[in-house]
């Protein structure tokens, strides 16, 4: 846009038009630069997001685009008479509650152990260690190595016949014969938790410990001025430091944990009897190797809530000022 002119007597004042305005203003700045990144979430994540929760309320299958049948894929309740009815959709499919419970415990149960196991190696590597860097790099190798690589090497570990764990203790005299990881139910879940949580502590432990260096060395001066010991220093001012960096770490670490497929499929495919099928899993299953694109991408969207939830609980713990300098509210 052309700049205009104003005269004041014999002065001419010259201001500059909208289109100048815009690239001068810092904060119009800011969207320029911010837009190439928008662009990109859009195409591949908004889309994506948009075109699955379409699926999920149409019939579609591969090769078949479909129609629109609103919620049936989720719930459909037909009477053969006042006491006979049926659900039908995924609120009466009881692998997929069943996969909806396993993806719960998974995550739950993996995400704290790998809290816990982070937070106590970071403890540990913020300390004065020999050979510190070398520890750091051999913590963060299982992160670094690609997932699927990861599986397969779980995998031939909990082989029922070459397990390098049940050859080990039999050679010891504690087992009489192999363990049976990928084939029993329980063992296959924790053999799988054991897996994600051996995958997972290096991202937790590496963020921490950055966290942890960034704590001014004067309050644990001040602490320790104050008679306090390793405890009250760790939760009076180790913990509440950390506190906004111990919410962002867990909610990826559980969003990571909640969508985990290459781990799940590479080792077990849902496996054995559907007992290790996550949510993420058993859409694949049904939309691509079943077929049946509506329904997957129901059991997809139906993770979206949890992935939410997930979010706004980190979100809302970081406006609390109170929170994130580990203070309680009165």
């Amino acid at each position: 846009m052309a700049e205009s002119t104003l005269r004041s007597g014999s002065a001419v004042v010259l201001t500059p038009g909208l289109w100048t305005r815009l690239n001068n203003n810092r904060n119009w700045l800011g969207f320029w630069f911010m837009l190439p990144a928008a662009a990109i979430l859009v195409l591949f994540l908004t889309y994506p997001l948009g075109l699955g929760v379409w699926l999920s309320l149409t019939d579609a299958s591969i090769g078949n685009p479909g129609k629109f049948i609103g919620i049936l894929n989720f719930y459909e309740k037909e009477c053969y008479g006042p006491d006979d009815c049926e659900i039908y959709g995924l609120f009466g499919d009881h692998v997929f509650w069943q996969s909806v419970w396993q993806t719960i415990f998974y995550t739950t149960f993996a995400s704290v152990v790998k809290f816990a196991v982070g937070l106590y190696l970071a403890l540990l590597l913020n300390n004065h260690l020999p050979f510190k860097a070398l520890l750091r790099a051999v913590i963060l190798l299982p992160f670094i190595v690609p997932t699927v690589l990861s599986a397969l090497a779980f995998w031939w570990i909990y082989d029922a016949q070459f397990s390098i764990i049940s050859w080990s203790l039999t050679k010891l005299g504690l087992i009489d014969q192999y363990i049976d990881f990928l084939g029993d139910p329980w063992n296959a879940r924790w053999s799988l938790i054991f897996a994600n949580i051996w995958r997972g502590v290096p991202f937790v432990a590496i963020t921490l410990l950055a966290g942890l260096q960034t704590v001014p060395p004067s309050l644990y001066e001040a602490a320790t001025l104050d008679g306090a010991n390793r405890w009250q220093m760790f939760r009076h001012v180790t913990f509440p430091m950390l506190t906004p960096i111990i919410a962002v770490v867990m909610t990826f670490s559980v969003l990571f944990t909640f969508t985990d497929f290459q781990l799940i499929w590479a080792i077990t495919r849902g496996g054995p009897a559907n007992a290790t099928h996550l949510m993420a899993t058993l859409s694949y299953q049904r939309a691509i190797l079943g077929g049946n694109m509506g329904e997957g991408a129901a059991i997809s969207t139906a993770m979206i809530p949890f992935l939410l939830a997930a979010i706004m609980v980190s979100w809302f713990g970081l406006q609390r000022r109170k929170w994130q300098q580990g203070e309680t509210d009165d």
